[in-house]
């Protein structure tokens, strides 16, 4: 039996360490790369065309549904989604035949996981994009209700109920997260920004950079920086730079007709 070639993408080298060693373990598996986040993701996937792809659901800046998405129909592999316990995204997986895999992996459902994609990889890459579209499409109507309207942050010794319309950007800064609002108002809270995104409507936040995000139409002004990079200015006067990787990304949505 020729061996099922594997591609695992996380944004925390720990987890895919984790991972490589449960398929290091197993036999018949060949890991054939490794990404650090759902873009680098999609390139490895059409270079190197895995038979299955180990794609963490929530990554910075790209997660790995839109990751799927993205993928040319033709290089779909068999796609399993590792999260921690998500109930939306497991019904929208189970209902779309989507394989799924809940942290933290353990070996026996890992190998349950590829022996059900072994017979997936037979299918054609067509019919996996489908299905993959099918539990995104899914996924995108279980959760549309489910975003944050409002944030509890503190002030002093209160507690402000700030409406997420308010909001003009989110810094990382170590384990702690800052909040300008449109009258530059700051708030800290302790929270991790990927996991805070997800609970944020998409349309009215992009990110700038693996820890920033900021207010859609809030977005003034974008400046082109050296070395093909931006930096945008807000409404509220907050000059906020623009990853490498996000530049292109507003590129080719923000900054096109």
């Amino acid at each position: 039996m020729p061996a099922l070639r594997v591609l695992i993408a996380d944004d925390e080298r720990p987890a895919r360490r984790f991972l490589a060693n449960l398929l290091a373990a197993l036999p018949d598996v060949e890991l054939v790369g490794e990404a650090s986040n759902g873009t680098e993701a999609v390139a490895l996937i059409e270079q190197l065309r895995p038979d299955v792809a180990l794609l963490d659901l929530q990554m910075p800046e790209l997660g790995g549904l839109d990751a799927a998405r993205l993928v040319s129909a033709g290089a779909t592999p068999a796609i399993a989604f590792v999260t921690a316990f998500d109930e939306f995204a497991v019904q929208a997986f189970e209902l779309n035949a989507v394989d799924y895999l809940l942290k933290p992996v353990e070996k026996d459902r890992l190998k349950a996981t590829l022996d059900r994609a072994r017979a997936r990889v037979k299918a054609g890459a067509a019919e996996r994009a489908r299905s993959v579209s099918a539990a995104a499409a899914a996924y995108d109507t279980a959760t549309r209700r489910s975003f944050l309207e409002r944030i509890p942050v503190r002030k002093r010794d209160e507690v402000i109920i700030l409406p997420v319309r308010q909001i003009a950007s989110i810094v990382a800064e170590g384990e702690l997260l800052q909040i300008t609002t449109v009258s530059t108002e700051r708030y800290t809270i302790s929270y991790r920004l990927h996991a805070l995104e997800a609970k944020l409507d998409p349309r009215r936040f992009v990110r700038l950079g693996r820890g920033t995000l900021a207010a859609l139409d809030l977005i003034q002004k974008v400046s082109p920086m050296p070395g093909g990079t931006y930096e945008v200015t807000l409404t509220n006067g907050q000059q906020l730079p623009v990853s490498r990787l996000q530049s292109k990304v507003l590129r080719e949505t923000l900054l096109k007709l």
